[in-house]
């Protein structure tokens, strides 16, 4: 029952920015079999999530990291999906098709299984569970929808739009009847926010000298509504374009996850100005509202009212590269690596 298994492995804490070779490649040997007296299960892993959190993780443990440090020299973990293969977990059976936290390698023995969801809705790609119907496409619905309080006409700025939560955000305001801007770092993805996800405007952020005036220039009565990605100047920017009571949900802050000396925000001062208020969140505090979630999202996917945009990866050997080029801009859209398709 044992078989080979080919591993990505971190290979030491990453300092600065991250490079293909902080990962190498590897092959160890697995039982297929769920050890007896356990509640484990043994599955074979179909597609990995590259997510920016994923980045702390890389690093040595870190007071102020919300994950746990990767250990160097074993396989790096991620959201995934993938096929049970043998199972003494009661919810679990042979064949079924889950989604949850696996290891980058082609087949993983979970010994927490109930932090993995049963996917029942499969009449849509399995790779969608990495994204839009797993943790990003919540993180998008509870970052703006629970969060943020929206409303009706009301204006929305995103960060790093283009990408995995980003233009999922941007759709989801424009549902609800919203003015939605967006930046991002290439032509290519501005017009893919503009011409695919339907958002009124985006801006290249490469190309603005001063963020202040571009947003003046987008939003000329101030931004209601800014889902934070980037953090950083962008963010020093954004408070002084915010209206009076306006919201910022901080989901993260690429702009900083490589630097080891933070950039300062000075702006800071608007929050009491303009009495904005300004929460991060955890989407592990959401994780309730999932049922709610699909029963909100499928339909418009069905219905051709969502667009999701997915960069693939084929094969465990370019999982390495994947992730990297999230911290490069390379990616567009939901990054995804393929090791088998079902």
């Amino acid at each position: 029952m044992e078989v080979s298994n080919k591993q990505v492995l971190l290979k030491d804490y990453v300092v600065g920015f991250p490079k293909e070779t902080d990962m190498i490649l590897s092959s160890g040997i697995i039982s297929l079999k769920a050890p007896e007296g356990s509640e484990a299960i043994v599955v074979k892993n179909l597609y990995l999530s590259c997510d920016p959190y994923m980045r702390s993780c890389l690093g040595k443990p870190d007071k102020f990291s919300y994950a746990p440090s990767f250990t160097p020299g074993t396989p790096i973990i991620g959201y995934g999906v993938a096929k049970v293969v043998d199972s003494n977990h009661p919810n679990f059976k042979e064949g079924d098709l889950v989604w949850g936290i696996t290891g980058w390698e082609e087949y993983s023995l979970i010994t927490r299984a109930n932090t993995f969801r049963k996917i029942e809705h499969t009449d849509v790609p399995l790779s969608y569970y990495t994204g839009i119907l797993g943790m990003t496409g919540m993180t998008a619905y509870a970052g703006f929808h629970e969060v943020c309080s929206p409303k009706k006409g009301e204006t929305v700025f995103i960060s790093a739009a283009s990408g995995a939560v980003g233009q999922l955000v941007g759709q989801f305001a424009k549902l609800m009847g919203c003015y939605v801007v967006g930046s991002a770092g290439s032509k290519e993805k501005v017009d893919l926010l503009k011409n695919k996800f339907g958002f009124d405007d985006a801006f290249n952020y490469k190309e603005e000298h001063d963020l202040d005036a571009a947003l003046r220039r987008y939003f000329p009565e101030g931004i209601d509504i800014y889902f934070e990605n980037v953090g950083g100047k962008m963010l020093d920017a954004v408070l002084l374009n915010m209206k009076v009571n306006g919201r910022i949900s901080v989901c993260g802050m690429i702009s900083q996850y490589n630097l080891e000396k933070k950039e300062a925000v000075h702006n800071l001062f608007c929050l009491v100005s303009k009495q904005i208020r300004i929460e991060g969140f955890l989407i592990a505090k959401f994780f309730h509202l999932y049922p709610m979630f699909l029963d909100y999202v499928i339909p418009f996917i069905k219905e051709g009212k969502i667009a999701y945009v997915e960069d693939i990866a084929e094969g465990l050997d370019q999982a390495p590269g994947a992730l990297i080029g999230l911290f490069n801009g390379r990616n567009v859209g939901k990054q995804v690596v393929v090791i088998a398709r079902e």
